[in-house]
């Protein structure tokens, strides 16, 4: 009897910027409240590890299960998660322009191009139609609007702040057009299937997420703007915990990697908002609230994955036909479905 081959799916980019996201918010932590460094080096190698692991198993994939990876790329959830490795890249190039400048540059731009590709095709799929509106959740906001905000804030960091304001614009308004279609979608349609429900951590992101590109393409004290992104964020966080007992009914998979970028994000932004304005008594309090419970997340995280791992349930079957659901790793299936219309393109 042979063995059942594995194969990565395209969703566990979502632990690399997750992992990635982590070492930021300690990068800040650290100059913030003067920490040791070496404890926001080590979470920076952590998530660098992650992310060159997926990276590499992701690209054998496409060397030895080419069929698999295609038939994600057509599937109308899947497909969205490939935004993701475009993310992660750009996350990375930010992570190590510290320590290697010119490898950083070169990610930058591969990324920048990648994501600019990617999220076009992605997006210009989805314009045309034919999509049935069960198959709509928060995963949408990846191939338009994690991309943008994440490009805006690594082009401030490496000085290129004009470029990021136009990224920050394409991401704001991806953002906004697509909301109500995700909250319309949830409020008047059949519940999300039990495996899907944790990618509505994806909800907590854009807010966060985009309020650190702003920040990052702003100085000063943290203005109205800023103030109304993290306040948004903060309520979708405490929507987060008010579902998480609907959330948790099929226990854990590695889709619930999907909180860890706005909750990392959410703790990075609150450390920045107490960094620039560290005599607001309420920042004194929040960010390192904050900071616990992404560390507390994280922790949980890295725990039932390894967990995970050690069952060998980490990593679906590679399928005959057909495409892992996104809530792999406890595994149900479900067909590709095609691209958007059943004609990809």
């Amino acid at each position: 009897m042979t063995s059942e081959r594995k194969y990565i799916p395209v969703s566990f980019f979502g632990m690399a910027v997750g992992a990635l996201a982590w070492g930021h918010a300690w990068r800040v932590a650290t100059q913030v409240w003067a920490l040791p460094p070496l404890l926001a080096q080590l979470a920076a190698a952590v998530g660098l590890l992650i992310w060159l692991t997926v990276l590499f198993a992701y690209g054998l994939k496409w060397w030895q299960q080419r069929q698999a990876a295609r038939l994600e790329l057509d599937h109308p959830v899947l497909s969205a998660m490939a935004a993701l490795g475009p993310v992660s890249t750009l996350l990375a190039a930010m992570t190590l322009q510290p320590w290697v400048p010119e490898l950083a540059w070169a990610l930058f731009g591969l990324a920048l191009g990648a994501q600019l590709l990617l999220g076009l095709w992605l997006v210009g799929r989805f314009w045309q139609g034919g999509r049935a509106a069960e198959t709509i959740n928060a995963s949408v906001y990846l191939p338009a609007v994690a991309p943008n905000f994440v490009a805006a804030t690594a082009s401030a960091t490496l000085g290129w702040t004009t470029l990021g304001t136009l990224f920050f614009g394409a991401g704001v308004f991806s953002w906004l057009a697509l909301q109500p279609l995700v909250l319309g979608r949830a409020a008047t349609l059949a519940p999300l299937a039990p495996a899907q429900r944790p990618l509505q951590g994806i909800e907590l992101a854009p807010p966060v997420v985009g309020g650190l590109s702003y920040l990052a393409l702003t100085s000063g004290p943290p203005d109205l703007l800023a103030k109304m992104l993290l306040g948004y964020g903060l309520y979708q966080g405490l929507l987060a915990l008010r579902l998480l007992p609907w959330t948790r009914q099929a226990g854990f998979a590695p889709t619930y990697w999907a909180f860890s970028f706005g909750v990392m994000a959410l703790a990075t932004m609150a450390l920045r908002f107490l960094e620039r304005a560290p005599q607001e008594q309420l920042w004194q309090y929040l960010a390192p609230l904050a900071f616990a419970v992404a560390n507390g997340v994280m922790a949980l995280l890295l725990w039932h994955t390894a967990a995970l791992a050690r069952q060998g349930r980490l990593l679906p079957a590679a399928p005959a036909s057909g495409v892992t659901s996104v809530g792999s790793g406890g595994g149900s299936r479900c067909g590709s479905g095609g691209g958007p219309g059943g004609r990809p393109l």
